[in-house]
């Protein structure tokens, strides 16, 4: 079990090694376009150590560590008559703007297949079988005479992949007789269950009565590169369900978690060894690089939306919406941290607590 102090410092090194990434995008891509950068801080504030290299960027590590950033010669828009000066971000095309901003989503996800790749060679790369691990007395799994290590081959004649596809299967058909076929050792056998029912949230769903244990398969280089983007791939695809539930359905708000969350996520994962906190990293990392996508302004992704304006427009954005824009953009992720700094105090118990002494 970790300890607070051990639960702080691996946040923020995990922490610390994301914005690292996210920035060095940026920064690798405004060398390749031929922009200076003056400053790379890992962290804000005042700065603790730093170091100026022969390009002239000063690299150096500052007070607060949840953030960092890339001071580029000439960001922004130049001042009204003042020369733009060659190697600034000011003087670069729409195109490379657009490359150097996007870099650092894009190296968050790169991070993230790498992460994988690594992972899925050493550790190995996880799957579930459909394979009951052990069966819940009393439930409708031990009432069709399941045992542990039955592995469930089709349910209805559909044949079952894996114990996700399982869960779905049985999930969307709570109170249901479905037809199970079994492999047993060298036995093959079908069995009619009734599927019980369980509620959550006002919701009833299906309910057999097993558990899953994972098994790991070390991949060569070459399969882990592949599933590594597979991986990345299905996340990507969960979180942009998530996000249209969320903007569409109002679902899953309360489910979101701020730094306090993800802290205490990481002590727990991290308690369970090396190879789940890497696998936590690879998904921190792909959540950071697409949150900074979103087309909002004051992120990655709102820029983007400005040069894609420009780009189709053949003009820049008004000053005035452009400011209008980015108090929005503050604000809403203002709004948004405090939803899940709320969130986060919540589930810890603190929000009843101090509802208590009120």
């Amino acid at each position: 079990m970790l300890h607070l102090l051990d639960i702080i410092v691996t946040f923020v090194i995990c922490i610390s090694v994301l914005i690292f990434v996210h920035e060095l995008g940026h920064y690798l891509a405004a060398r390749s376009q031929g922009v200076t950068v003056e400053v790379f801080s890992l962290g804000f504030g005042p700065a603790l150590l730093k170091y100026k290299v022969k390009s002239g960027t000063v690299w150096q590590i500052s007070a607060l560590p949840l953030g960092g950033y890339v001071k580029m010669q000439g960001w922004g828009d130049a001042e009204p008559g003042q020369p733009v000066l060659p190697g600034s971000f000011s003087a670069a095309s729409l195109s490379s703007k657009a490359v150097i901003v996007a870099a650092g989503p894009l190296a968050n996800l790169a991070l993230a297949v790498v992460l994988y790749a690594g992972l899925f060679m050493t550790a190995g790369q996880s799957t579930t079988p459909a394979v009951f691990a052990s069966i819940e007395p009393n439930s409708a799994a031990a009432a069709a005479h399941f045992q542990a290590g039955d592995r469930v081959l089709a349910i209805g004649g559909m044949k079952v992949r894996d114990f996700a596809a399982l869960q779905d299967m049985v999930v969307d058909h709570p109170n249901t007789e479905l037809d199970f076929t079994i492999g047993r050792g060298q036995q093959q056998f079908t069995e009619s269950v009734q599927i019980g029912t369980a509620t959550a949230d006002g919701e009833s769903f299906g309910r057999l009565g097993v558990t899953a244990a994972p098994v790991f398969t070390r991949l060569g280089p070459v399969p882990a590169v592949g599933a590594a983007f597979q991986k990345t791939g299905a996340v990507i695809s969960s979180w942009g369900t998530g996000m249209g539930q969320l903007i569409f359905d109002h679902k899953g708000l309360s489910e979101l978690s701020g730094p306090i969350g993800i802290a205490q996520v990481t002590g727990k994962v991290a308690a369970l060894g090396w190879a789940p906190l890497i696998d936590l990293l690879a998904f921190l990392s792909i959540n950071l690089g697409l949150v900074n996508l979103i087309p909002i302004p004051i992120l990655d992704g709102g820029h983007l939306l400005f040069y894609a304006w420009e780009a189709v427009m053949r003009r820049k954005v008004p000053e005035q919406a452009r400011e209008v824009g980015l108090r929005f953009g503050a604000a809403l992720i203002l709004t948004l941290f405090l939803v899940t700094t709320f969130n986060d105090l919540t589930r810890a118990g603190a929000v009843a607590w101090i509802t208590h002494l009120l």
